[in-house]
C-alpha cells in the first residue's frame, strides 16, 4: 500500500474516519509542523500536523498537556491556532496532540530584556556576526558605525517561523572600534531596540593590503555608496583582489581568494551575497556570504557534464562576466575553442577561440546555450582569429527577455534572441563598425566602439528607442573616412572615451547623446562605465598607457564639459572593474560622507 502524506489542521480532521484518542499505532507517524517557533507575547501562530497514514484520526491539541491550553502558557484552537500568553511564561511551552509523542516547542521573545543580541567575530576580520532572536512575523536589521549615532544599516532579515537570526555586519574599516545594535520590528509596528554592542575590527595583513587612495576636487559632491573592485594581479605579490572600499579608499570588505586566483568579476546579488567568477589558479563560480563562506559553487567539470546532451562544445574557462537573471538563473560566459579546417581564407588547421553563453538553472544545470561559432562569420575578425571574439560583458534586456553581449575583438555590441530561454539565439543587431546601425556623417567613423568593455542600459526601456553606455577603449580607432588608424603618422593619437548611445531598433540609427572623451588617456583594456544615481558618470580607466602601474576610477559631471568630482587611484593592481554600488546590503544606501576623502585642489592625470 502506498503511503499518503497529508497536512491537516485540527478542524479538518473531523472529515476522516478515526477515534478521538488511543491511536497509539499512528504515534510514530505523526509530526507537528513546525517543530519550533519563536513568538512575541500575545502573538498567534498556526501549527499543523503531518500524518503518514491513509486513515487520519482526529486529534485534540494540547499546551503543556492541557487540552486547549491555559492563559499562563497560551491557548490553542481545534484548528491548531496557538495564541501565546500576554506575559512571558516561566516554564517551557510544548505543543502536542493528545496521546501522541510528537510535539513542538514555543519560545517567547521578551521585549523587556535589555540585551538579547550577541556579537562575535567571523573568519573575516572586518565582518562581525550579530545573533539575535527574531519572533515569527518580525524582522531585524543592525545599525552600526564608529559612534552611537551609527549611520550605517544592514539589510532586513525575517526568519519565516521565528528563530535566532545571525546578521553579518560588514562595511567596517580595519583596526577600528564600532558600535552596533539590532532593531527588531514586530508585525504590529512596534519595535525592540537591543543594547549597544562594541566590536573592534581586526587588521588586514600588511602583505595583503592593496595600495588605494582617493581624492576630491572640490567640484560637487560624490554620489552616495561604496566602490566594489575586481582587481587583477600585475605582479607576484599576494594582494587582495576582491575588495570593497569607502569613498576615501579605505578597505571595508574583502574576500581572500586562493593564492594566484582573482575575481573575474565580482558582483553583489539581490540576496546580499557576492557572486564571483574566479580566474587564475582556480576557475569556478562561487556564491559567498559576507563572511566568505561558500554558499554555492559551480565547477567547470560540472558545467561540461551538464552540456553533454545539450551542446556540441565544452568550455575552456569561465571569464570576464556573469549575469544573475530575475528568475534565479545565471548566464555564464565562457571561452570555447574549435580547430578550423575548411573556412575560406583561414589556413588549415587553425585554432580559433570564441565564446559561449550558458543559461544555468541552479536545479537543472545548463538549459540553453549560445555559441559564437554558430552565429558569427569567421571572416569578421578585426583582431585575428586566435582570440576571435573576446566577449567581456552580458546584460539582460527586460523589455523583450533578450541578451545584450559585448565582444571586444569584434568591435561589436550585439543583441541576441534569448527570449527568456526560448529564443533561437539569432543575432538581432550588431552595433559597431561594419554592423547594422548607421551613425550621423559627422560622427563617422571615430565614434564607433573599438575594443569596448562592459555595457549598461541607461534608459527606462531596453527595446525600441533606448540608450546604452559602455567604456570605449578605442583600440585601433579609425579617425577618418580614409580608414586611418589612430596613432598613425599624421593622424591623431589613440584615446578612450565614455559615450552614451541612443539606439533606434526600428531604423537602425545610432547617435551619441553624451560623451566624455578622455584623451590623452588611452586604456588599452578593461574598464567599465555607468551613470550614478545623482546623475554623474563614473568610469574605470584600468590600463592607461600614460599612467603605467596605476588604474584609476573617476566620477565626473554629466555636462557638455565634464568636470572631475572624485578620483580613486589603485597602484600595483589592474582594476578590471570598479563600480559604485549603494552599499554592501541590497536596499540600503550609505552616505558619501561616510569615510569621505580629504579634498585636494588638483588631481594629476
Amino acid at each position: 500500500m502506498s503511503t499518503w502524506r497529508t497536512w491537516v489542521s485540527g478542524g479538518m480532521l473531523a472529515i476522516f474516519v478515526g477515534v478521538l484518542c488511543g491511536c497509539g499505532s499512528a504515534s510514530s507517524q505523526i509530526q507537528i509542523s513546525p517543530t519550533s517557533a519563536l513568538l512575541a507575547p500575545g502573538q498567534t501562530f498556526q501549527f499543523k500536523v503531518v500524518v503518514d497514514v491513509p486513515n487520519v484520526p482526529q486529534f485534540l491539541w494540547q499546551v503543556n498537556g492541557v487540552i486547549g491550553g491555559s492563559p499562563s502558557t497560551g491557548t490553542i484552537t481545534t484548528e491548531g491556532v496557538y495564541t501565546a500568553p500576554a506575559t512571558v511564561a516561566k516554564e517551557p511551552i510544548l505543543i502536542n496532540v493528545r496521546d501522541q509523542a510528537a510535539h513542538a516547542t514555543v519560545s517567547l521573545f521578551d521585549p523587556n530584556l535589555p540585551n538579547q543580541g550577541v556579537v562575535a567575530a567571523t573568519q573575516n576580520p572586518l565582518v562581525a556576526a550579530y545573533t539575535i532572536p527574531v519572533p515569527s512575523g518580525a524582522s531585524a536589521q543592525v545599525q552600526f558605525g564608529t559612534e552611537t549615532s551609527y549611520g550605517l544599516t544592514t539589510s532586513v532579515v525575517a526568519p519565516p517561523a521565528g528563530e535566532t537570526a545571525t546578521i553579518l555586519v560588514a562595511g567596517m574599516r580595519e583596526s577600528t572600534p564600532y558600535h552596533m545594535r539590532a532593531v527588531v520590528n514586530f508585525a504590529d509596528g512596534s519595535k525592540y531596540t537591543d543594547a549597544d554592542h562594541t566590536f573592534v575590527t581586526g587588521a588586514i595583513p600588511t602583505d595583503l593590503r592593496p595600495d588605494i587612495s582617493a581624492q576630491l576636487t572640490g567640484v560637487g559632491t560624490p554620489s552616495p555608496g561604496i566602490e566594489l573592485l575586481s582587481l587583477y594581479p600585475t605582479s607576484s605579490a599576494n594582494l587582495l583582489y576582491a575588495v570593497a572600499t569607502d569613498l576615501a579608499g579605505n578597505v571595508i570588505w574583502y574576500y581572500k581568494l586562493p593564492n594566484g586566483a582573482y575575481p573575474f568579476p565580482i558582483k553583489l546579488l539581490p540576496n546580499g551575497h557576492m557572486l564571483i567568477v574566479t580566474g587564475g589558479t582556480v576557475n569556478d563560480v562561487r556564491e559567498i556570504d559576507l563572511a566568505g563562506n561558500i554558499i554555492h559553487q559551480i565547477t567547470v567539470d560540472s558545467i561540461d557534464a551538464s552540456l553533454a546532451n545539450l551542446a556540441s562544445f565544452r568550455i575552456g574557462t569561465l571569464n570576464h562576466d556573469i549575469l544573475a537573471l530575475p528568475n534565479g538563473h545565471l548566464i555564464l560566459l565562457a571561452s570555447i575553442a574549435q580547430t578550423i579546417n575548411d573556412s575560406p581564407g583561414i589556413p588549415a588547421p587553425t585554432a580559433v577561440t570564441g565564446n559561449a553563453l550558458i543559461d544555468w538553472d541552479p536545479q537543472l544545470g545548463a538549459v540553453w546555450t549560445w555559441s559564437t561559432f554558430d552565429h558569427l562569420d569567421l571572416t569578421h575578425a578585426p583582431y585575428g582569429v586566435s582570440d576571435w571574439t573576446h566577449g567581456n560583458a552580458v546584460i539582460y534586456s527586460p523589455d523583450d527577455g533578450d541578451l545584450i553581449f559585448s565582444m571586444r575583438n569584434q568591435n561589436w555590441v550585439v543583441k541576441i534572441n534569448y527570449a527568456d530561454g526560448s529564443g533561437d539565439g539569432k543575432i538581432l543587431w550588431r552595433l559597431g563598425p561594419d554592423g547594422d546601425f548607421s551613425l550621423p556623417a559627422q560622427e563617422q567613423p571615430f565614434e564607433w566602439n573599438y575594443g569596448q568593455h562592459y555595457v549598461s542600459i541607461q534608459s527606462p526601456n531596453s527595446s525600441g528607442i533606448f540608450s546604452i553606455m559602455f567604456f570605449n577603449n578605442g583600440n585601433n580607432r579609425l579617425m577618418n573616412s580614409k580608414g586611418d588608424v589612430c596613432g598613425s603618422l599624421g593622424v591623431g593619437a589613440c584615446y578612450s572615451s565614455v559615450p552614451i548611445f541612443e539606439l533606434n531598433e526600428y531604423t537602425k540609427e545610432a547617435r551619441v547623446t553624451w560623451e566624455d572623451k578622455l584623451g590623452p588617456a588611452y586604456s588599452i583594456c578593461c574598464g567599465d562605465a555607468l551613470v550614478l544615481p545623482n546623475g554623474n558618470v563614473e568610469f574605470d580607466v584600468a590600463f592607461d598607457q600614460n599612467t603605467p602601474n596605476v588604474s584609476y576610477i573617476e566620477e565626473v559631471t554629466r555636462t557638455d564639459n565634464p568636470e572631475l568630482i572624485w578620483r580613486m587611484n589603485i597602484t600595483g593592481e589592474l582594476a578590471y572593474r570598479g563600480f559604485r554600488i549603494p552599499s554592501l546590503y541590497p536596499g540600503q544606501v550609505w552616505s558619501a560622507e561616510v569615510g569621505q576623502p580629504v579634498g585636494i585642489a588638483d588631481v594629476h592625470y
